[in-house]
């Protein structure tokens, strides 16, 4: 397999993201999104990441560099939305890795923008997500679940239920929110750049809390 050939940074961050509950089954596609997303340097630090959010002042003790080098690093990250930068009210920030999915795969496509190959992205995420079968697999039928659907109460008959609790309400969702946003839908993004489009708006993915909150224009 060509991928057991790619540079250690990007087979330390598979091993990195196969930590979480819901990871990246590594194949020649993953190593080829990874490319585009990150230079071999910034997988390679990205994969010392610890799991749960971290400080700058953390990464630069991990990285053994110092804070304003770590920070310049971080904020590229954050700016391209690898990471997640959450400012806290007394004005902290910290970080976090976000999953792949829902993560910084749908990041990657959730504004226009010019500094990666999105249509070259669309085909491998196509490729990775659509026709390889591990990834989708480990997502939806893994013993830990991370992709689910909520339900919108509207369209169920009161004959066909019981009741639907809070956390699984559409609307309670968005009614508790602290922050909501919306941006480009990841798969319709992609579809586009195969050619296979659907008819429905781009600019309906929303997001809510923390992620909105970290919405940013192109």
């Amino acid at each position: 397999m060509a991928h057991h050939t790619v540079r250690s940074g990007y087979e330390s961050l598979v091993e990195r993201l196969n930590r979480l509950p819901q990871g990246a089954p590594p194949s020649d596609t993953l190593y080829a999104i990874l490319k585009l997303l990150f230079s071999e340097k910034e997988a390679g630090l990205v994969a010392q990441l610890p799991i749960r959010a971290f400080t700058a002042s953390h990464a630069a003790k991990v990285w053994k560099m110092n804070l304003a080098e770590a920070q310049k690093v971080l904020d590229a990250l954050a700016g391209r939305a690898i990471l997640l930068d959450i400012v806290a009210p007394d004005g902290a920030t910290t970080y976090v890795l976000p999953p792949p999915m829902a993560g910084f795969f749908e990041f990657s496509m959730m504004r226009l923008r010019g500094d990666v190959d999105q249509k070259l992205l669309a085909e491998l995420f196509y490729q990775y997500i659509n026709v390889e079968e591990d990834f989708i697999t480990a997502l939806f039928m893994s013993q830990t679940q991370l992709g689910r659907a909520f339900v919108n109460e509207d369209v169920l008959l009161p004959e066909h239920t019981l009741t639907v609790l809070d956390y699984e309400r559409a609307s309670e969702v968005m009614r508790s929110a602290s922050h909501r946003a919306i941006g480009i839908c990841y798969c319709r993004h992609k579809m586009m750049h195969m050619h296979r489009a659907c008819d429905a708006p781009m600019e309906i993915c929303m997001t809510f809390n923390v992620s909105a909150a970290l919405a940013r224009a192109p």
